[in-house]
């Protein structure tokens, strides 16, 4: 296993971290992404099928269900039975997984599609990666289409995990927080539970903001997480865990020094504040910085010694050791 597959395994710790229980859409793995290709020359043709990655988490109406059994089945390598699952609607998931189930003869089809809907981040993501498989040139600046068109979905996270595959490993960090929501509301289905925090969120409570937040980003919209943390930051500005969650917000890779410009001052500001340390950790790890993510994870479990940040700090740091990185 890579240094980079390894760094992802211990990343993936903030799903159980994580404050509220909705499951965010699943991120490609390290070990399934391809290595970036170049924008102007095509990349050797890739064997079997392309990835199909249709996020489906809010929904739970019958399309998806369907749905859900076609990307059951083609991720099964039962390539006829998605195509058949598949052409029982009409929807642009649909006909994307047909075209992918048709694999390898509707390269031509996923470009129609993309050409349908330029302004899909989902198209824009799945032409690049038809176009990768195939090796023919045009992947990147599909992705970075992706990327730009709809930047608030999974969609636009998964292409900049391809874009950035070299240097980061995927999805976006989450804001660890010790509050937990309410069974009242972690029992409910994942799109209930959204809109039940976003409206709780309007109460004004620092710890009902953060938790929307939370769930925002684990439904894969980071842009209108930034904005929940931004407005936090701003309402309890004498608060570190606000502004630590406006700093974790404002993370990309394309810009990650967004965040850390943001990390950095409060490590000064609030020495004895686990979050701080433990969230520059966690960016660090992101970033595949692991010895400097070490330190500050040991920072942080020193700074507050029996919470859950500095458990949750230990944890990270005994997945590093158990991988085997650095």
């Amino acid at each position: 296993m890579s240094p980079r597959a390894r760094t992802t395994l211990v990343v993936a710790a903030v799903a159980v971290l994580a404050a509220v229980v909705v499951a965010g859409a699943a991120v490609l793995s390290a070990e399934e992404i391809p290595p970036p290709a170049s924008a102007g020359a095509p990349a050797e043709p890739q064997p079997g099928a392309p990835l199909l990655a249709l996020d489906l988490v809010l929904r739970d109406d019958a399309e998806a269900r369907l749905l859900e059994e076609g990307v059951a089945a083609y991720e099964a390598g039962r390539l006829d039975e998605a195509a058949r699952i598949f052409a029982r609607s009409d929807s642009l998931e649909a006909k994307l997984g047909a075209a992918f189930a048709a694999w390898p003869g509707s390269v031509d089809r996923v470009e129609q599609l993309g050409a349908l809907y330029p302004r899909s981040a989902m198209a824009q993501l799945h032409v690049g990666l038809a176009r990768f498989w195939a090796g023919r040139r045009g992947a990147v600046e599909a992705w970075r289409a992706a990327r730009d068109v709809e930047p608030d979905t999974p969609y636009a996270i998964r292409a900049n995990d391809l874009l950035h595959s070299r240097d980061y490993v995927p999805g976006l960090p989450v804001l660890v927080i010790a509050a937990r929501a309410p069974a009242a509301v972690s029992d409910l289905p994942p799109a209930e539970q959204l809109d039940t925090l976003r409206r709780r969120a309007k109460d004004g409570r620092l710890e009902d903001r953060l938790l929307y937040g939370v769930a925002l980003q684990r439904v894969g919209r980071p842009v209108s997480a930034r904005e929940v943390y931004a407005e936090a930051a701003r309402a309890f500005p004498d608060e570190p865990e606000a502004l630590v969650a406006d700093a974790v917000g404002r993370f990309s890779k394309a810009r990650p020094e967004a965040a850390f410009s943001r990390l950095g001052p409060l490590t000064r500001r609030f020495p004895a504040a686990a979050t701080v340390r433990f969230h520059l950790g966690l960016l660090l790890l992101w970033r595949q910085d692991v010895e400097p993510a070490r330190r500050q994870l040991r920072l942080a479990r020193k700074a507050e010694p029996g919470s859950f940040i500095a458990r949750s700090a230990q944890l990270y740091l005994e997945r590093l050791a158990a991988a085997g990185t650095g």
